[in-house]
């Protein structure tokens, strides 16, 4: 039985779990740089980013996690998903749709007017994943990145 329920505090060590398999699947174990104890404070006490937890007979299957954006053109709140991830051992079964439907659910009752994600140009199984459900890819725009220390040197 698979069921899906908002992240506690106490949910944090799984969700680190999670956090780091999802790193090693897209190659970039070495970027996670976080600890337990500020997923906690970011995501529970900043309340920052919202984690949805998908479970097999209480057993975490997988996760979301999200937080909102906002569209100054439609004038409404976004969701934006930063990281859907589902154990190997449990892919094939329907949770990462499952679990995406529950987002767009949250999206629907916050009145979002979109949702967003990205994606690895290299995962084909995550594109045919989403173009399976519809969501379309924007070509025409180039995500652009400050890392931390090119927050630090333009903020000086």
């Amino acid at each position: 039985m698979f069921t899906i329920r908002k992240a506690t505090p106490e949910d944090t060590p799984v969700i680190f779990d999670l956090i780091k398999k999802l790193a090693v699947y897209e190659k970039m174990e070495n970027e996670v740089v976080t600890s337990i104890e500020e997923l906690r404070e970011n995501i529970f006490e900043k309340n920052f980013a919202h984690v949805i937890i998908g479970e097999e007979n209480g057993i975490p299957a997988g996760f979301a996690l999200y937080f909102y954006n906002f569209s100054t053109f439609l004038g409404k709140p976004g969701l934006y998903l930063e990281d859907l991830y589902v154990e190997p051992e449990h892919r094939g079964k329907g949770y990462g749709k499952t679990l995406l439907i529950e987002l767009t659910k949250i999206a629907k009752a916050e009145n979002c007017g979109r949702m967003e994600w990205s994606v690895l140009n290299w995962n084909q199984p995550a594109i045919d994943f989403y173009e399976s459900l519809d969501a379309k890819p924007m070509n025409e725009w180039t995500v652009y990145r400050l890392d931390g220390q090119g927050i630090a040197d333009l903020a000086k």
